[in-house]
């Protein structure tokens, strides 16, 4: 049931989202929620996703028959992750866009972190036309909930079902008091996939330095024809510049050792129920649709897992005390490493383009000295991207580094990620991860028609991610 905005307000500011608070290390009882609902920083999160108003952007592809939203069912069976468009497509888009039909779909998580990399304080908010001014997530000292029935995504059923999925991803949640449909991954999903990987290398499976043979049965648009190299450098391009060619071998390579359930069965294990790398073709990694599923909460707590930290970070509903150990402190700095090499620094931070008046700056992060070349300015060579603004000057008044993963289709944008700030900047280290349904069909009404080059994303995003790393430096100075 749709509820009026005012009443959505009440019931999301009522919601409980208890703080795992520590103390020299040890884990103390959740603090009760305030009067007014939630942690301060939940609050904080719901009030920004409100005050963002995500639902202004502008639809440049909405479905306007049956016929188009029978095509986008087909999206259902396998995303083929095209380039996004040029800027001179986006901008004859744009000129014809609509409004968007309704609130658009969020799922955002910050979880803070104290010296030792264990969690001190976390968030979870929702916004969908079910949540239209965002809904605080309840979680308990585990950072876990049973409180929302969370759905696989539906391109179609988005428009046509007023946001509302149908098919449950997590079972037995059907009292659940939330109904939220999870937004597509996109090349989050990576984050899994490597995980899958590095817990390979671990068991001794396989090396790094191994060479793999990627002989697809079967030729995807998606990944390519064959290829051979390493594994680390087809993790390399998977986690940098998001290489669905190498991604897809990393799938393959998962299912060659008959892996992938494996792996699905461990997310369970450990409390990480969204976490679901499901329905990818054996054949030759492709196929990645709606069946691969991440929550911003579920990827957050992943990350803190490779961020690395003392003890017991959380304990899993099945008993399990879960630790930095699932992955060795080798295969954690290797993934690290990756994720702060990232080029793609255009949704929650924006460095890429430094000194642009559009989009708005993001997270003040160190861009990675990798990209950068003589004249100052990023090019990813693996995907053809110059981005054309000396980064120099941001990189002069970076306070952070961030290593992260992000990803992108039509209808999918996100960003996840560990932020820590650089010396002298502030003591604050978090993690943030956001999903949303947000990708580069939506533009920004404000879109300049020129000086936007390869801006995929609504700049709100940026907005976003600056908002929240501006409220940690205030409470971590």
């Amino acid at each position: 049931m749709t509820l009026p905005r005012s009443s959505n307000r009440t019931r999301g500011l009522a919601g409980l989202a208890a703080t795992a608070v520590l103390f020299g290390g040890l884990v103390a009882v959740p603090q009760a929620a305030s009067a007014e609902g939630g942690s301060p920083l939940a609050q904080h999160l719901r009030q920004t996703v409100d005050q963002l108003k995500f639902e202004q952007v502008l639809d440049t592809d909405p479905p306007t028959s049956a016929a188009e939203l029978n095509a986008l069912r087909q999206n259902d069976v396998e995303k083929e992750a095209a380039k996004p468009p040029k800027r001179a497509d986006l901008k004859a888009a744009a000129a014809a866009a609509a409004p968007i039909s309704q609130q658009p779909q969020i799922d955002l998580t910050v979880i803070e972190l104290n010296r030792l990399g264990r969690p001190v304080s976390s968030g979870t908010v929702l916004m969908s036309p079910q949540y239209p001014d965002g809904k605080i997530v309840p979680v308990d000292r585990n950072l876990h909930t049973t409180d929302v029935r969370w759905r696989q995504w539906d391109d179609a059923g988005w428009y046509a079902n007023h946001g509302q999925g149908t098919i449950d991803v997590v079972a037995g949640r059907e009292n659940a008091s939330i109904d939220f449909m999870l937004p597509y991954p996109a090349s989050v999903l990576k984050l899994m996939v490597a995980f899958g990987v590095l817990r390979l290398v671990d068991k001794g499976e396989i090396s790094l330095d191994d060479t793999y043979a990627y002989e697809p049965t079967t030729i995807s648009s998606l990944c390519g024809p064959a290829s051979s190299n390493t594994v680390r450098n087809y993790l390399d391009a998977s986690l940098t510049w998001s290489s669905n060619a190498a991604s897809c071998a990393m799938v393959k390579l998962l299912h060659d050792h008959g892996a992938v359930d494996g792996l699905n069965q461990t997310f369970q294990d450990l409390g990480l129920e969204t976490l679901q790398l499901k329905n990818t073709n054996p054949a030759n990694g492709a196929r990645w649709g709606n069946p691969v599923t991440m929550s911003s909460l579920d990827t957050a707590k992943l990350l803190m897992l490779v961020n690395g930290g003392l003890g017991t970070l959380w304990t899993a509903p099945g008993g399990t005390a879960v630790t930095a150990a699932v992955l060795s402190p080798a295969s954690r700095e290797f993934f690290k490493s990756k994720l702060g090499d990232q080029g793609m620094n255009v949704t929650l931070s924006t460095t890429n383009w430094c000194g642009a008046a559009y989009p708005a700056q993001g997270i003040p992060q160190l861009t990675p000295s990798r990209w950068i070349g003589a004249d100052g300015t990023v090019t990813i060579p693996g995907e053809g991207v110059a981005y054309g603004h000396d980064v120099r000057p941001c990189n002069d008044a970076a306070e952070v580094t961030f290593a992260h993963k992000n990803g992108w289709v039509g209808n999918s944008g996100a960003d996840a990620g560990i932020v820590k700030a650089l010396p002298g900047k502030g003591g604050r280290t978090y993690i943030v991860a956001m999903f949303s349904n947000l990708g580069y069909q939506y533009v920004d009404s404000n879109r300049p028609p020129t000086g936007a080059e390869n801006v995929w994303f609504t700049e709100k995003m940026a907005l976003l991610g600056k908002a929240i790393d501006t409220y940690e430096k205030k409470r971590h100075p």
